[in-house]
């Protein structure tokens, strides 16, 4: 009987759970790294799409997926965009896209699985909910923030020079910092 229980609250708080699809236009996707061991490089991804669940009674995001189209990256440098599509890094010829699939959130830590250029590892990154509402124009929307570091070279993006007073071009870890809108689905 205590098993009936359990799976039956087990369903009912599942069932508060709703999906919601990740709106573009209130959401941005944006990177950092270290250039010549001076100054940082700033870039975004333009085309991107996800999805997440949303618990209202629980007031908890669930099930994150998110898709990011690599030749939409834009660092404000036409020739630079187009030697990081380049098979020297992203090789967006062969890897159209940048996935990330979420395991678990605990507290203001999220983990999950991080896949560029077809090489998927587990990482754990920051998260911070940022709230739930209704828009003016009565559609729920709810968002959140994640950020943190990862290790280029952990993703097949290996590509450096020596510098002649020491140290690299690029450095080996980007910022990643993402902000998410979503509005309930339809």
């Amino acid at each position: 009987m205590k098993k009936i229980a359990l799976t039956s609250l087990l369903l009912a708080s599942m069932a508060f759970a709703a999906p919601y699809n990740v709106d573009a236009a209130h959401t941005a996707v944006g990177f950092k790294i270290k250039h010549m061991m001076v100054s940082s490089t700033n870039g975004k991804f333009k085309n991107f799409s996800g999805t997440f669940e949303y618990d209202e009674k629980t007031k908890t995001v669930s099930n994150i997926k998110g898709k990011i189209i690599v030749d939409s990256i834009d660092t404000d440098n036409a020739d630079r965009d187009k030697h990081l599509k380049s098979p020297d890094f992203f090789d967006s010829a062969k890897y159209t896209d940048i996935t990330f699939v979420s395991k678990s959130i605990k507290g203001n830590k999220i983990t999950g699985d991080l896949t560029i250029k077809g090489i998927t590892k587990t990482v754990t990154l920051n998260y911070e909910f940022g709230g739930a509402t209704v828009n003016p124009w009565g559609q729920k929307v709810a968002g959140f923030s994640i950020s943190g570091t990862i290790d280029r070279k952990d993703f097949g993006l290996t590509w450096n020079k020596a510098l002649d007073m020491g140290g690299v071009a690029v450095a080996n870890e980007v910022k990643i910092s993402v902000d998410i809108e979503g509005a309930a689905a339809k």
